[in-house]
């Protein structure tokens, strides 16, 4: 029914009806929308401070602050490019490594695993992934660094024929640290983080898809890979993004564990750096102009990368919903 000013000549007209609570909802969305535009000023911030910052390093040595390996605090030259490489080889090997067993491990809780034991070993798994990095890293020198040293570099490294191209793959000095070992920690370290978030996604599939598919005859290798998988693609590939962001920006990890030398890591068991081991290790003995603006130029390619990262994964979010 629709209340007019002149249905009811010499009355006035009822008020029309109003939610409770209708009157805070103009301060609700400014709330919401100063967190938004806070956020976005807070990211704008950071961008532009790391940009001035490091606009000096790039004035003073141009191209060559990325593509040269020489990094020497003594005679003010630097080059990114050995952290660079650091940062991509140890991130890529990281999810390469951590990938199919984030994926084994989110499958077996989903679908396979005993329904008493789901509940323990997936908040095991949530536990895992809110440990901090110190402690991979604490956990990778004084443990796993000897271990590898003795069960995997040097024996390899005894098996390798001279002048093969597995020796000069394999060469380096055998005490557990080095780009190889970094990028294990890293994977070990976003494997729960992957896999939980892969959990939940797979959780998400209405149980009617699967009952389907196994009322048609499909074995459960059939609907994982032809129901389920394909159902929680989307999230999927930013669950993994996700990880390769946090394996790029990783800092305290890999500085325990990856020996922090600057120059290109000539085999898998030599020593590197990363932007953020790199940061983190001469920021705070940065004393003269050019070293300051070269890390917070470092800052700022990590910052690029991390965000082409992202930015891909929207894309292929995007392509994969389309």
């Amino acid at each position: 029914m629709t209340l007019t000013a002149d249905a009811s000549p010499g009355l006035k007209a009822p008020r029309a009806a109003r939610p409770k609570g209708a009157s805070f909802d103009p301060i609700f969305q400014a709330l919401c929308f100063s967190a938004a535009t806070a956020l976005l000023a807070a990211l704008g911030g950071v961008i532009v401070t790391l940009a001035i910052g490091g606009w000096p390093a790039f004035q003073a040595m141009g191209l060559g602050f990325i593509t040269s390996s020489e990094w020497n605090p003594v005679t003010d030259v630097y080059g990114a490019a050995g952290p660079l490489v650091g940062t991509i080889l140890t991130a890529a090997l990281a999810l390469a490594f951590s990938l199919p067993v984030a994926f084994g491990v989110a499958i077996f809780l989903v679908e396979f695993c005993p329904t008493v034991l789901r509940r323990p070993i997936g908040t095991a798994v949530e536990l895992l992934a809110g440990i901090p990095s110190i402690v991979y890293g604490m956990w990778g020198l004084f443990v796993f660094a000897p271990f590898f040293a003795n069960h995997v570099q040097m024996p390899l490294m005894m098996a390798a024929p001279p002048g093969s191209l597995m020796e000069k793959l394999v060469t380096g000095i055998p005490n557990g640290t080095g780009i190889l070992a970094a990028a294990i920690i890293l994977a070990i370290m976003i494997l729960p983080f992957m896999a939980a978030m892969l959990r939940e996604l797979l959780l998400t599939v209405p149980p009617q898809v699967r009952e389907s598919a196994y009322g048609l005859g499909a074995t459960r290798l059939e609907v994982v890979s032809s129901v389920t998988l394909p159902y929680v693609r989307s999230g999927a590939i930013g669950a993994v993004m996700l990880g390769l962001g946090r394996a790029l920006g990783e800092t305290m990890a890999v500085t325990f564990i990856i020996g922090n030398s600057h120059g290109f890591p000539a085999s898998i068991f030599d020593s590197g750096s990363t932007i953020a081991s790199t940061i983190a290790n001469e920021f705070t003995e940065a004393t003269s102009v050019a070293h300051t603006s070269s890390l917070l130029a470092l800052g700022l390619m990590l910052f690029v990368i991390t965000f082409a990262v992202l930015g891909l994964a929207r894309l292929l979010i995007g392509r994969s919903q389309h």
